[in-house]
């Protein structure tokens, strides 16, 4: 099972990874902080410092159209923030 899910690339994620050595991932909803740093320095090959974790809930939205009412939601997922060790660095785009 994987613990690592995706990376979370946004404009807030890109600012933290370049001013602050920090990056962001969606990993499994049952992994926990040693995991994820496990899980991190064996898949990218860096040293990691800290991991914060924050556990976002389900988001449900309704709409009313002209064709009745649309429920949507979306799911819940679980974001880890790492910080690297200074002078290591994580390459989302060089398989680019």
């Amino acid at each position: 099972m994987s613990i690592l899910i995706k990376p979370i690339i946004t404009e807030k994620a890109n600012d933290l990874s370049e001013l602050q050595n920090r990056f962001t991932f969606q990993v499994d909803k049952g992994a926990n902080k040693i995991e994820i740093k496990e899980a991190v320095e064996k898949t990218y090959g860096v040293s990691v410092l800290k991991v914060n974790t924050m556990v976002y809930p389900v988001k449900r939205n309704t709409k009313h159209t002209k064709r009745g009412v649309v429920v949507g939601k979306i799911g819940a997922y679980k974001k880890a923030v790492i910080e690297l060790a200074e002078g290591e660095n994580i390459d989302f785009y060089s398989n680019i």
